[in-house]
């Protein structure tokens, strides 16, 4: 009896796990808020800045990915040596004020920094807050505390495009001259609000006591030395150019520089040959930036390029300073979940992104009934979804181990693209409604135990750049190509968004096959975390 007294105080969740569970969600929600909002926001700024469909993916996506997958290494890093708590306030910011920046845009070229900016801050975000989460709750609980992040970024969702789209009919109506304050119109006027609460909750989660890392998990880890300074050799050692001066300082071998310069070529190669089919698929008018004229291809391409070439750096930088976590992150489970994950980020992106445009070009919708209707309708299943996968997360690992898991992420994506092809050939806007809530359901189950999955695959100390590893491969698939292939084929159909949204469920068989591979190999991958932490060098 006081065993199982013992074991049941071990599975609660303390005063402070709850403080700071709520703390780190809102700082989710605020991510998505500004990340979100441009999507409610689209058709405005479209007609303002006289731009299409693609050069909305480009902002929407592509740019703020490239900064976010780009930062999210360093800040990773920064995450497993310093202050989480600290580091997450610092950010939340900065990202806040570059939000608050984008009112001011009246061009492509200062909304496209202000998207940069806030990609910049959002780095740390995801994993400062799952860290801090695996600190906070027991290792029992990891699935609520999940759930409970996922619940911060459905209501972040929500709240986008329901703040933005009431907020920029209201302003319009009030000020239809742009005669309001600052001159703001209706888009502007709505960012600028939206990154106003950033700054007393980044306030909140300074004062936020730091939780002892790996204490959870019986593996507690020493302070960093020398956190900055890894930091920094990290970002410097993943940048193109850069990284060769660490490849040389670090004295890498024959095959190293060999490797790098190959995988170099064949980047370029493979990025020139899709700029030639984008351009053909579907020809754009050029970008005017800083005077320059600049294709929107090229942009997108070169973009991706230069993250992909990021990836390849940041893998032989592990193999050359950190050997452990080669070993560890380097296990066929753990890149196949990251994979899924950005294939899986690619639809869900695509659908958010475009969604309230095809509301408001279909059936005829003002911004402000989109923002209020399908906003609203997006947080609540984004709230539901979570709060069904996090608990049954946990169930299932129970009785199942992390297989459970696996196969909870395997049915919501074998059946949710079928769900989205059935909801997005509704005729009527009640119709997509009562469709779209059933495909939001299923689709949002997989993101709990999916995170849950990866972190359980590494040491406490490798948690956050584990996840920023995730997160570049993730944004770079996901946010870096799902809103632009949906641009580009909506232009190409005619505007047809709602063909256009449900094209990139193209890659879902591949999803598929990937999660099958996971199921047969996750427990092995996980039963050999610490041997082959040990073989590259760990002291545990």
């Amino acid at each position: 009896m006081a065993d199982e007294s013992n074991q049941a105080e071990g599975q609660k969740i303390s005063r402070y796990g709850w403080y700071a569970l709520t703390l780190v969600s809102a700082a989710q929600c605020m991510s998505l808020l500004d990340r979100q909002i441009l999507s409610i926001l689209a058709n405005d700024i479209r007609t303002d800045l006289n731009i299409g469909n693609a050069e909305i993916g480009l902002l929407y996506g592509t740019v703020f990915a490239l900064f976010y997958a780009l930062f999210s290494l360093p800040l990773g890093r920064l995450v497993d040596g310093w202050i989480r708590t600290r580091l997450l306030a610092i950010c939340l910011t900065f990202w806040s004020f570059f939000a608050g920046l984008s009112a001011f845009a009246s061009g492509f070229a200062l909304l496209a920094i202000s998207r940069l900016g806030v990609g910049i801050g959002e780095g740390a975000t995801q994993p400062a807050a799952n860290s801090i989460i695996f600190d906070a709750l027991p290792k029992s609980r990891r699935g609520l505390g999940m759930a409970g992040l996922a619940v911060g970024l459905a209501l972040g969702l929500g709240l986008s495009m329901a703040l933005g789209g009431i907020v920029a009919h209201e302003w319009n109506l009030a000020f239809p001259d742009g005669s309001g304050p600052l001159g703001f119109s209706g888009w502007q006027a709505a960012f600028f609000i939206a990154a106003l609460p950033g700054f007393p909750l980044a306030y909140l989660i300074w004062k936020l006591r730091e939780p002892v890392r790996g204490g959870m998990d019986g593996i507690v880890t020493p302070p960093d030395p020398a956190p900055f300074r890894a930091s920094a050799d990290l970002l410097g050692s993943v940048v193109p150019c850069t990284n060769w001066y660490y490849l040389w300082r670090r004295d890498a071998g024959r095959d190293q520089w060999l490797t790098n310069l190959a995988g170099l070529l064949v980047i370029l190669g493979v990025a020139y040959g899709l700029v030639r089919w984008a351009q053909g698929f579907s020809p754009r008018p050029p970008l005017e930036l800083w005077g320059l004229q600049l294709d929107a291809h090229w942009m997108q391409w070169g973009v991706i390029a230069f993250g992909a070439f990021v990836v390849l750096n940041l893998f032989q930088s592990f193999k050359l300073t950190d050997r452990p976590a080669y070993h560890v992150i380097l296990s066929p489970s753990l890149i196949l979940l990251m994979l899924v994950g950005g294939l899986q980020t690619a639809i869900n992106y695509g659908v958010m992104g475009f969604t309230p445009t095809m509301l408001i070009t279909k059936f005829g919708l003002s911004p402000a009934e989109t923002g209020l209707q399908f906003g609203l309708l997006s947080a609540a299943l984004g709230v539901a979804g979570p709060l069904i996968a996090g608990p049954l997360s946990d169930w299932l690992t129970k009785r199942m181990g992390g297989k459970g898991m696996v196969w909870l992420m395997l049915g919501s994506l074998t059946v949710s693209p079928f769900c989205g092809l059935w909801a997005y050939s509704a005729e009527t806007v009640i119709d997509f409604y009562l469709r779209f809530s059933l495909y939001s359901i299923i689709l949002t189950l997989w993101l709990p135990p999916a995170y849950a999955l990866m972190l359980g695959l590494v040491l406490p100390r490798m948690r956050g750049i584990t996840f920023s590893t995730y997160m570049i491969i993730q944004t770079l698939l996901g946010l870096g190509i799902g809103p632009y292939l949906v641009g580009i084929v909506a232009d190409k159909n005619g505007g047809d968004i709602a063909g256009a949204i449900m094209s990139v469920n193209v890659v879902a068989p591949f999803i598929v096959l990937l999660l099958l591979v996971v199921l047969v190999r996750y427990r092995r991958d996980e039963a050999t975390i610490i041997d082959r932490a040990r073989l590259g060098g760990e002291d545990i």
